[in-house]
């Protein structure tokens, strides 16, 4: 259902802008007519102390709510019709498009006689699954969801394949939503099996021994149209065998005393086994579920009882089960766990904690792939299964590598590295000879060796130091003349790796500096970093934000009115955040698909997962109190002059829903006292951002970039 206003065609665009003048830009902006919102007498009261949310109504869902439907058309109009004015947007978006324009690949991944790799042309809206018996041979397509929609925003969203190689398990994302449907295909034929699975969430799907049938987890079909109020609980893992109807499924495992628990289930290599990962938050803290299932009557057996630490499982030897885990280790470890003697004395460490975070282990040629992050970027150490070092990977250079997937028979693993300024490059390694082959790379319609990427270290508040990566032209100078982006996240154990983009490329392109923060509440340094941005030390995240915005300022490299600030999700909170506490400091803010309102997050969808990060405002008056104090939504001041602010969300974003983002857009529309924009942008047929298609991606960044050149002040070169 098409009910958004469009943006114009783009020939009819080009012509709009062309047209519009510099003096009709400054009409539209001086004379913003923003829709009304209108305020409700809507009060709730915590712990004794009433709190106003005049704009509950904007909860309501956008798809099934016409009050809400005609809000967000208003709203998009005013929003599209400033954005289009806007002088240089159409020639930004020509620029996005002509750099967006080049061949991408992942890293190659073996399944029985195949290697897999996804690959997008140019400017195709989804990535296509391709395979080929050798690295040189010929291509084939196995998935090309660009025919699945005729506006591309039906995605591919997860792949399993069967012990035996045949059959692929494939996911189906449509605009965006977390709620999934997946297929089987019989790769021999080339078709699809009957077999469908509907309304899976938050869940893979993992093949049994024999090949004939998968294990994944399931929630209880959401009712139509409630899919925003959804409080996924009652998950369950079940068991699916091929030729059967979902509705035939078993029941494997499930408590229904305990609803809020979610499962994570994966059939070991060999097949025998079943390992079920239990979890209840988003928080690295698992209890840990085994099943024989070699033996029919088996039940699980529980060798991990407690939600305290990180039990991640990657490997088993017969009964001898791998952990990586931060268990005695909050930087991370790899232990043993036998069946046979599954009691915590008998635990054997295998690979003792470094001095760097470990964060991922892969089993391949029968050694353990260590990653870990020295200062945020990439090392990869190799050891033995009784923990013998091996050695060291040799990087191309300063930056992030990713991938080295594989299985214990393999004796080569594939990765991916790249930088800010470096685009993605595809490496083989070879286990036997142990050298790397550099075996793809992008060329892209970007010159690397004009720009500079350099990292640096700076103290927040608390004397706390905090990595930062600069990147800009070469020899730009420290006048504080230059439009800076700033972005950053700031939790659930995220790290923020140097990674290439080419929307970050236009930026550099335009003349722009671009900054990431490391922030804490990241898992950049271990447990403790992460730890340190949690609940009721989130402060320290919004300190860590502002005081790397004063270093840019002090460095000589913007001042305030040319600093910009971006995050999404929960980044969109610490832009929201830090707005409110320093509106003085920063000349633009986009928060996108944030949680902007932190007294009543966990009502929604996703929400209840959340609390591992934020705590809730049900929990204590001590934590109600700390959330309301910097909850977005309730801390816009009437009468402050706010920076220009474009917030973005989506209709089917069903994670964050985008009820946060109306309700503070229009509180901040009734709070503001300045002349600078504050405006939302609501993307249709678009989700949290996975799935999201090129065409919509390209469209946003260039609103976005002219949005920020305007302004901050940027004088845009031809």
């Amino acid at each position: 259902m098409k009910w958004m206003p469009r943006r114009l065609s783009s020939p009819l665009r080009i012509a709009f802008s062309a047209i519009a003048s510099l003096a009709v830009h400054e009409h539209l902006l001086a004379d913003l007519n923003y829709p009304k919102s209108e305020r409700m007498n809507q009060v709730d009261t915590y712990f004794g102390t009433e709190v106003a949310d005049p704009y509950r109504w904007l909860e309501e869902d956008v798809r099934e709510s016409e009050r809400v439907r005609s809000w967000v058309e208003a709203q998009n109009q005013v929003t599209f019709d400033y954005l289009e004015s806007l002088p240089g947007r159409s020639a930004i978006e020509e620029r996005l498009t002509e750099i967006w324009d080049y061949e991408k690949l992942g890293a190659p991944f073996r399944q029985g006689d195949w290697y897999y790799f996804y690959k997008n042309d140019g400017l195709q809206n989804q990535f296509v699954l391709y395979r080929k018996r050798t690295l040189d041979g010929d291509e084939e397509v196995v998935f090309d969801p660009n025919k699945w929609s005729s506006d591309g925003t039906v995605a591919l969203a997860g792949l399993s394949f069967s012990k035996d190689g045949r059959y692929v398990a494939y996911g189906i994302q449509d605009s965006g939503s977390d709620w999934r449907t997946w297929k089987i295909r019989d790769l021999d034929t080339g078709d699809d099996l009957a077999d469908t699975l509907e309304n899976l969430k938050y869940t893979g799907l993992s093949w049994n021994g024999t090949s004939d049938g998968v294990f994944y987890s399931k929630y209880p079909d959401p009712e139509e149209g409630s899919e925003f109020q959804s409080l996924n609980t009652d998950m369950k893992v079940m068991f699916h065998r091929l030729g059967t109807r979902q509705e035939e499924d078993i029941v494997v495992h499930y408590r229904p005393d305990h609803p809020e628990w979610s499962y994570f289930s994966r059939v070991t290599e060999d097949g025998r086994y079943l390992v079920i990962q239990v979890s209840v938050g988003t928080d690295n803290k698992y209890r840990i579920l085994v099943m024989d299932l070699s033996q029919p009557l088996a039940m699980p057996m529980e060798i991990v009882d407690t939600f305290t630490n990180d039990f991640s499982y990657f490997h088993n030897d017969g009964s001898r089960f791998f952990f990586q885990t931060d268990y005695e280790a909050p930087r991370g470890r790899v232990i043993v766990i036998d069946l046979d003697r599954p009691e915590r004395d008998n635990w054997v460490e295998v690979v003792p904690e470094q001095t760097e975070p470990l964060r991922g282990v892969n089993m391949v040629h029968n050694q353990i792939v260590a990653t870990y992050l020295k200062d945020v970027q990439t090392q990869v150490r190799f050891f033995r299964k009784s923990g013998e070092s091996v050695g060291i990977l040799e990087l191309p250079g300063v930056g992030t590598a990713s991938g080295f997937g594989g299985k214990p028979s393999h004796s080569e693993t594939f990765f991916q590295f790249q930088s800010y300024s470096v685009p993605p490059s595809i490496y083989r390694y070879d286990f036997i000879s142990g050298e790397t082959e550099l075996i793809g790379r992008s060329s892209v319609d970007f010159d690397p060796d004009g720009y500079t990427s350099k990292q640096v270290f700076y103290t927040s508040n608390d004397g706390t130091r905090i990595p930062l990566f600069i990147t800009h032209k070469k020899g730009i100078e420290l006048d504080g003349e230059n439009a800076t982006l700033l972005y950053g996240y700031g939790g659930f154990n995220i790290s923020l790796l140097p990674r290439f983009s080419v929307t970050r490329a236009a930026w550099l392109e335009m003349g722009g500096v671009y900054a990431v923060a490391n922030l804490r509440g990241g898992g950049e340094y271990g447990k403790a970093w992460h730890q340190a941005g949690q609940k009721q030390n989130k402060q320290n995240v919004f300190d860590d934000f502002i005081a790397a915005a004063e270093y840019l300022i002090d460095q000589g490299y913007t001042r305030s009115d040319k600093l910009a600030i971006q995050g999404g999700s929960n980044g969109g909170l610490l832009v929201g955040a830090v707005v409110n506490q320093r509106p003085d400091l920063f000349g633009a803010a986009l928060p996108a698909v944030g949680v902007m309102d932190m007294l009543r997050f966990d009502q929604f969808t996703a929400g209840r997962f959340w609390t591992d990060d934020f705590g809730s405002s049900s929990e204590s008056k001590e934590m109600f109190e700390y959330l309301l104090g910097y909850s977005p939504y309730h801390n816009l001041k009437d009468g402050t002059r706010y920076p220009a602010i474009l917030v973005t969300t989506a209709d089917t974003d069903d994670r964050v829903v985008p009820g946060h983002s109306f309700k503070y857009a229009a509180r901040l529309q009734e709070a503001h006292a300045g002349e600078s924009p504050v405006l939302i942008r609501v993307e249709t047929r678009a989700g949290h951002g996975s799935g999201k298609p090129t065409s919509k991606l390209i469209e946003e960044s260039a609103d976005i970039y002219a949005f920020l050149a305007k302004n901050l002040g940027m004088k845009l070169s031809p």
